[in-house]
């Protein structure tokens, strides 16, 4: 039970992790205060976004590309959240 919780605990956590990393890929410039903030969500990010994006290629959308691997995290995080929490 207590390994349930820490693991739903987890699961939120990369969820919200994911969300400012969606919301700072929108910032063109990150100002040098989030600067390392921005670096730690990468970092935790980063390994699974980067294997998806070379699966999954980015949809054109006139001049800009839109990438959708966030969108199957959030689909996987959804579906492990149904299963364990």
């Amino acid at each position: 039970m207590m390994i349930q919780q820490i693991l739903c605990i987890v699961i939120s956590i990369y969820f919200v992790i994911l969300l400012i990393r969606i919301v700072l890929s929108w910032v063109p410039v990150v100002p040098d205060p989030i600067q390392p903030l921005a670096r730690g969500v990468r970092a935790a990010t980063d390994p699974l976004l980067v294997p998806l994006r070379g699966v999954i290629p980015p949809v054109q959308i006139g001049a800009a590309a839109l990438d959708l691997s966030p969108l199957v995290i959030f689909f996987a995080i959804a579906i492990l959240q149904r299963l364990f929490c």
